[in-house]
C-alpha cells in the first residue's frame, strides 16, 4: 500500500492574523496525533512568495498517512470532526488535495 498525503488548503473569511492563527491552532490541538499519521506540518501563506502560480490560501495543512485505511478512520475520528465543528464558520474556501505518494 501507498503512503497518502492529504493536503488541505484554507481562505478564510477574516484573514487577519488572529483568525489565521486560531486555525493554526486548532489544526495542532486537533489533528495530531492520529493513528497512521506519518507526517504532520500546518503552515500560513508567506506573503513574499506571491507569484501567478501560488494559490489564494491563508492557512497550509499536510498530513501524510501510512496508507487510505488510516486517512479514512482519520476523517471521522471525534478529534477531526471537533476540528471541522470549531473552525468551518471561518472558511470561505476549503481545497482538498489527496494523492499517493510515490518514492524518489
Amino acid at each position: 500500500m501507498s503512503r497518502l498525503a492529504h493536503q488541505v488548503f484554507f481562505k478564510l473569511k477574516n484573514r487577519d492574523e488572529a483568525s489565521v492563527e486560531s486555525l493554526v491552532a486548532a489544526a495542532q490541538k486537533y489533528l495530531t496525533g492520529h493513528d497512521g499519521a506519518l507526517e504532520f506540518a500546518v503552515g500560513v501563506r508567506e506573503p513574499h512568495y506571491d507569484r501567478p502560480v501560488n494559490a489564494d490560501y491563508d492557512v497550509a495543512l499536510h498530513v501524510v498517512f501510512d496508507n487510505q485505511a488510516s486517512h479514512d478512520a482519520y476523517q471521522v475520528a471525534p478529534r477531526h470532526l471537533a476540528f471541522i465543528e470549531e473552525q468551518k464558520p471561518n472558511w470561505d474556501v476549503v481545497q482538498v488535495f489527496d494523492s499517493n505518494l510515490r518514492d524518489a
